[in-house]
């Protein structure tokens, strides 16, 4: 077993925090793992000696490793703890995640601590384990049951290890549970569920940021089962003694986004581990349909984590500390998504009866089982069948993109890169039971999709009207980036559009129709053009018809016999799947499960047919297995992205559809319609955290505002093109000379220094003026523009600027810098606004001249323009404009550093870019202004000082502000 003894050191934040392989097959292979500090703690005994309690066992296996993260200064290290079995795919076994333990690794103290704990937590769920099964059998194999044990014994990985060992004592000798449980299994199990408590957390939050306060637990336990505890020379409780005894040092005060990590960890354990939407295989590439396995994955030349598409591999950046550890075994690519598994029997020639039952009666057979059993066995024994019967395996495999991943409003429609949401894409495989090489294996790809344009929905309407972003030619561009993905990876694409013709859902849908026929105008001759049929799923299904989708079957079945499926015998493809169904609705989940397994049944028939089975002649004319199944899959698809299951599921089980159906629906609506507005924005800036999409800092920024940004939208670039777009429709005169352009934030009122909301604004400097323009960041033009003549400004001050005292984000001085360039109206300076048409003005704003009413209200229309007139016979008189109170331009630094930002990219700090602006804009206006009579009487027009100090700050947040936000604190945090 040299791989028993290889030890790795994951890096230097783990400070001893050891992560050993299990391997049996080769470096290269995914491997159970073991998890301990340092070098002080026994291995896995051989079957014939017991462990020594005496001394704690500061170690527990797991099922694999998922990765590590930090936030702040506390590192966390990720590992399955329980699984089952839900597919055999070519023989390998296929497992679901049900629980992962976190060990946090801040310290060597805190990292035993924690480590001693899960093991006194694995051991007694064995133990429960234990009692539960000797009821039925006292003396079983534990690996002769498929994925049974795994899903709550995570001991049992340590027979591969042990299998191979056979010089052993007592090798070869079968092992009962009491055994497993006793001798060897009994430090593994699950993670202490009090980790994830809300009242654990509340307690010790403050003392440890998350570490498990192991005193709580055994006094919790000692109640429960005192007289076990009390027990002289207990394992449990002389570990859980010793564990104890460990001081816990607390860490230093929690700097900002530290105070969410209790809400992270509590997230991690149920999105990874109990949510059973994770999947993996250590020996088969779960990640690549059929058609789209590489020679060098299939024949294993590739270690698993090489030949995984990155697409649909979820923890890719979580074993980023992994790579280059030269144990290519502790990488276990994990799959979000749906993996299930059916068998059923078909006949060639049915016998011809009354009924069903009677059928049954006379071939000694039972109704096929309703419950989702692994690998169901044979309905009947190979020997029962006969002669003109066969027995085939169905598997479903969706994989849900990790590209624009998120969840339902949070993601909705592209990216500028061209990925969509909720794109998944499910396989639907049909094998016989043992996977024989010499027999044809099937494959049928379709795909699900967001409708690939910017366009937004808000969370807080049960039917929210959708809303197009950004301009025509940006939407046309992300989606042709999307199709040429989709033509790379499927070939040609048919589009199945289920939103509805009339009403809310119209007004994308027409857009959609549109970019389709643009796009096909543009392709070249001979490209594969763009098929798209829009079905109006709620029109054709009305009154809870839902055998009405039929119609679109009728619509699409010689389409989807050309499009065929892959076919594979022998390890050879004889047949590759042309093009793929694209469909979508809103949210792609309850409307598009029910078409796809319609378009999945039809394509189940047809390789049937082609295997000599004509399924509209079988006895099980119900298909309860099929339905089932593909029922599961939408559930399992619709909780990761709108948590809920799916609706319309009752259709997709039994193909009928009533009133009780409904109401279920309705409760569904009214959970996610609650979720949308509550639970999701922290859950989607975890799930981009974990995916690498964002930094840590992601939770500070959630703690400011409980929101977070869309990293599928590259600021930086929406900025640079903003500044150009500002440049072009602002700067009206050729012979200025355009200096330079900034994004900042600005008071959503002029010439204040706070009123709220801050809206981000882009100002240009030019040799002669400055402009302030307002900018729609949502439909990429500008709004509004104030431009100021440089030579009319008096002074500018520079320094603290904050708004709000509520997070440490906002708080902290160093990051809150600001701008205020004061300047006196002349007839030089204009504002302008971009509705129907522009309106300019002489030396005032809009608000305080009238000019809305002139625009407006034609009644004010007279004084407004004597107004004007007057003061331009003034200053044609004088020769000098009108004398006015001074305004202000105030202007807020962005952040230097977000969690979107490239930390290898050398950025100025905020300090550093208000300098800078500050120091331009005073040497042009002095390049504009009269010259003094001496150098020495130029005295410098820029003033250090607070705009709004902390101070200042604290005391104007209102108490109703500092409630609302503590409020919005508790709900969404």
């Amino acid at each position: 077993m040299p791989n028993l003894a290889r030890k790795l050191l994951i890096c230097a934040a783990l400070d001893g925090l050891i992560v050993q392989p299990l391997a049996t097959k080769g470096q290269r292979t995914p491997a159970p793992v073991k998890i301990k500090y340092g070098d002080a703690t026994v291995s896995s005994l051989p079957r014939d000696q017991t462990p020594d309690t005496s001394k704690p066992n500061s170690s527990f296996e797991a099922f694999g490793v998922v990765g590590l993260f930090t936030v702040s200064r506390l590192t966390y290290l990720i590992t399955i703890t329980g699984r089952q079995q839900v597919a055999q795919v070519r023989g390998f076994p296929v497992y679901v995640v049900t629980d992962v333990a976190l060990t946090p690794c801040t310290s060597r103290s805190v990292a035993e601590s924690a480590i001693a704990n899960t093991a006194i937590k694995l051991r007694q769920t064995s133990a429960e384990k234990f009692v539960e099964d000797s009821d039925s059998e006292s003396e079983v194999d534990t690996r002769s049951v498929l994925g049974g044990a795994d899903a709550e014994d995570p001991g049992a990985i340590s027979d591969r290890e042990t299998s191979e060992d056979k010089d052993a004592p007592g090798a070869g000798r079968k092992s009962s549970i009491a055994e497993d449980v006793i001798k060897r299994r009994g430090s593994y199990g699950r993670f202490a569920q009090r980790w994830f408590s809300g009242k654990g957390w509340m307690m010790d939050q403050k003392r440890n940021l998350g570490i498990t306060s192991v005193e709580i637990d055994r006094a919790g336990d000692q109640a429960g089962d005192e007289s076990n505890k009390a027990k002289k020379g207990d394992p449990d409780k002389e570990l859980s003694d010793t564990v104890v005894q460990e001081k816990v040092d607390p860490p230093p005060t929690p700097s900002a986004g530290e105070s969410l990590i209790p809400k992270l960890l509590r997230f991690t354990h149920i999105w990874l581990g109990t949510s059973r939407s994770f999947f993996f295989s250590y020996d088969f590439d779960i990640t690549r349909s059929l058609g789209n396995q590489s020679c060098s994955s299939a024949t294993g030349s590739l270690p698993l984590h090489e030949a995984a598409d990155p697409t649909f591999f979820w923890n890719r950046s979580l074993l980023k500390p992994f790579h280059g550890s030269s144990d290519e075994s502790l990488l276990l690519p994990v799959m979000q998504g749906f993996v299930g598994q059916r068998r059923f029997v078909v006949d060639r020639y049915p016998p011809q009866v009354d009924s069903q039952e009677d059928s049954m009666e006379m071939n000694n057979m039972t109704p096929p089982p309703e419950s989702n059993v692994e690998f169901p066995p044979p309905e009947r024994a190979p020997s029962d069948l006969r002669p003109s019967e066969k027995e085939f395996v169905i598997t479903i495999i969706s994989r849900r993109s990790t590209r624009r991943a998120g969840l339902r409003y949070l993601r909705r429609g592209i990216d500028e890169n061209g990925y969509t949401a909720n794109f998944v894409e499910t396989e639907q495989i049909l094998s016989t039971p043992t996977w024989s090489p010499s027999s044809r294996i099937s494959s049928f790809v379709q795909v699900r999709g967001s409708i690939p344009l910017f366009f937004t929905q808000s969370p807080y309407s049960l039917k929210p009207i959708p809303v197009l972003q950004h301009s025509p030619e940006a939407n046309f561009r992300a989606f042709k980036k999307h199709f040429e993905l989709m033509g790379k990876t499927y070939g040609s694409v048919q589009l199945v559009n289920l939103v509805e013709k009339h009403g809310v859902e119209a007004i994308i849908g027409r857009e959609y129709e549109k970019a389709a026929q643009k796009l096909n105008e543009q392709e070249a001759e001979g490209s594969q053009s763009l098929a798209f049929e829009w079905f109006d799923f709620h029109s054709a299904c009305r009154g809870m018809k839902f055998e009405n989708v039929s119609l679109l079957l009728d619509i699409l079945g010689k389409k989807i016999e050309e499009t065929g499926s892959t076919v594979e015998r022998n390890g050879q493809i004889e047949r590759k799947q042309n093009g793929v169904l694209r469909t979508n609705c809103m949210d792609c989940l309850d409307r598009t499960n029910v078409c796809q397994s319609s378009f999945g049944k039809f394509m189940l028939d047809l390789q049937l047919k082609e295997e000599g089975f004509d399924m509209s002649v079988q006895l099980d004319q119900e298909n309860s297995w099929f339905n089932t199944l593909w029922a599961d899959n939408g559930d399992a698809i619709s909780k990761q992205y709108a948590s809920t299951a799916a609706m319309k599921g009752d259709y997709t089980r039994t193909r009928k559809r009533d009133y009780r159906g409904m109401v279920n629906d309705l409760g569904l609506s009214l959970t996610r319609f609650y979720n949308g507005m509550v639970n999701d924005y922290f859950s989607q800036a975890a799930i981009d955290f974990f995916l690498g999409n964002v930094s840590s800092m992601v939770f500070e920024e959630f703690e400011a505002t409980m929101m977070s940004k869309d990293p599928g939208v590259s600021m930086s670039k929406m900025r640079e093109q903003a500044i150009e777009t500002s440049q072009k429709i602002a700067i009206e005169d050729d012979k200025e000379d355009f200096i330079g352009g900034w994004t900042l934030l600005s008071p959503h009122t002029s010439d204040t220094l706070k009123a709220l909301p801050f809206e981000e604004v882009v100002l240009l400097l030019t040799d002669t003026a400055l402009y302030l323009c307002r900018f729609d960041w949502k439909l990429d033009k500008v709004s509004s523009f104030e431009r100021v003549d440089l030579a009319h400004i008096v002074s500018i001050k520079i320094g603290t600027y904050i708004t709000s005292a509520i997070s440490p984000a906002e708080a902290d001085e160093s990051r809150n810098v600001g701008i205020v360039v004061t300047y006196e109206p002349g007839k030089f300076d204009i504002k302008r606004t971009n509705t129907r048409s522009l309106s300019s003005m002489s030396g005032q704003s809009d608000e305080s001249s009238g000019a809305k009413n002139v625009l407006k209200d034609p009644a004010a229309a007279p004084a407004a323009v004597s107004g004007i007139l007057n003061q331009a016979i003034f200053n044609a008189i004088t020769g000098k404009p009108q004398a006015q109170a001074p305004r202000k331009i105030a202007l807020k630094a962005l952040h230097s550093t977000t969690a979107m930002s490239d930390k290898d990219v050398k950025r100025m700090t905020e300090s550093e870019q208000i300098n800078v602006i500050a120091t331009e804009i005073e040497r042009l206006v002095f390049y504009n202004q009269p010259a003094p009579a001496s150098p020495e009487e130029r005295k410098s027009i820029i003033e250090k000082g607070d705009i709004i100090s902390l101070a200042e700050a604290k005391r104007s947040t209102g108490i109703l502000e500092q409630l609302g936000h503590s409020i919005k604190k508790l709900v969404w945090a």
